[in-house]
C-alpha cells in the first residue's frame, strides 16, 4: 500500500500552501482598513493556511484510510526539556546564522510590521494558530508519511527543509529547517504530535515576548551582540546554550526510544 504523502507530494504539499498564501494575500490587504491589521493577518492566516490543510486532511483519510494523527499523552518533564533545548536553538545557533545573512530596508520593513503585532490577536496567530495548523502539516501530515516511504533522517530532512522553505525568506528558511530538524527528530523518536506542537509554541511565544522588550525598529536594526545584552552575555549564553542542547538531546534519547515500528519502502 502506497502512503501519502511521498517525497514528490509532499514537495507539492509545500507549493500548494504557498500558492494558497499568495492567493489570499489580496484578502489581507482587504481586510486590513476594515478590521485592523492583526485582525486581518489572524484571518488570513486561518484561511491560507487551513483552507490547504482540510484539503491534505481528507485526501490523506481517503488514500491512507486514516484520519487519525499521533496525539498522545505527554510527560511534564519532556515538555520543560524540550522547552529548554528549543530556546537553547533559538539563542545558540539560530540567531547567531541569520545574523550573518545581511537583511534588505524593505525586508527590514516587513519584519517590522511583524514586530509591532504585539496584541492578543498577534499572539494566537504567531504562538497558537502557526504552530498547530504547521505541525499537523509538516510533521503530522508530511513527516509521517515520508516516514513509511523513506529512511528515517532522509525524512527528516526532507520534511525540514520543506518546512523552511515555505516561510519564503532566507532567515526563516535557515532558522525553519534547524528547529524544524529537532522537531522532526522529536516526532520520529516520540511519534507524538503534541510534543512538535508545543517545540513550535515555545519558539515562536519566545520570539513574540522578544518583540515585547523594545520598539520594532529597534530591535530589527541592533547588532548581535546588543541583542544578547553585551559581549560578556553573549560569550556566556552560547556555550551554555549549545551544552543544554547536547545534554538535553542525550536526555531525550533516553525518554524517547526509536520507534521500531515505523515501515520504510
Amino acid at each position: 500500500m502506497k502512503i501519502y504523502p511521498n517525497i514528490n507530494q509532499s514537495i507539492g504539499i509545500t507549493f500548494i500552501i504557498i500558492a494558497s498564501m499568495l492567493v489570499f494575500a489580496a484578502l489581507n490587504i482587504f481586510l486590513n482598513d476594515l478590521i485592523g491589521k492583526e485582525a486581518s493577518m489572524f484571518v488570513y492566516y486561518l484561511v491560507s493556511i487551513g483552507i490547504p490543510f482540510i484539503g491534505f486532511h481528507f485526501y490523506r483519510k481517503k488514500t491512507n484510510a486514516t484520519s487519525s494523527y499521533q496525539l498522545k499523552p505527554i510527560s511534564l518533564i519532556n515538555v520543560l526539556a524540550l522547552i529548554l533545548i528549543t530556546l537553547a536553538i533559538q539563542f545558540g545557533i539560530n540567531s547567531p546564522i541569520t545574523d550573518l545573512i545581511p537583511m534588505s530596508d524593505w525586508i527590514k520593513q516587513a519584519f517590522m510590521e511583524l514586530a509591532e503585532m504585539n496584541g492578543l490577536l498577534g499572539f494566537l496567530t504567531l504562538a497558537v494558530a502557526a504552530p498547530i495548523l504547521e505541525e499537523f502539516i509538516f510533521r503530522g501530515i508530511v513527516l509521517d508519511g515520508l516516514l513509511k516511504n523513506t529512511s528515517p533522517w532522509k525524512a527528516i530532512l526532507i520534511s525540514s527543509l520543506l518546512f523552511g522553505f515555505v516561510h519564503l525568506n532566507p532567515w526563516q528558511f535557515i532558522g525553519g529547517t534547524i528547529i524544524g530538524m529537532f522537531i522532526a527528530w522529536v516526532y520520529y523518536r516520540s511519534h507524538n504530535l503534541w510534543y512538535c506542537i508545543l517545540i513550535h509554541f515555545a519558539n515562536n511565544a519566545s520570539a513574540f515576548l522578544i518583540m515585547q522588550t523594545k520598539p520594532a525598529e529597534e530591535l530589527m536594526n541592533q547588532t548581535l551582540v546588543e541583542s544578547y545584552g553585551g559581549l560578556g552575555f553573549m560569550l556566556v549564553i552560547l556555550p551554555v546554550s549549545w551544552i543544554c542542547i547536547y545534554l538535553g538531546i542525550r536526555f531525550l534519547r533516553k525518554r524517547f526510544p526509536t520507534n521500531q515500528t515505523i515501515s520504510h519502502a
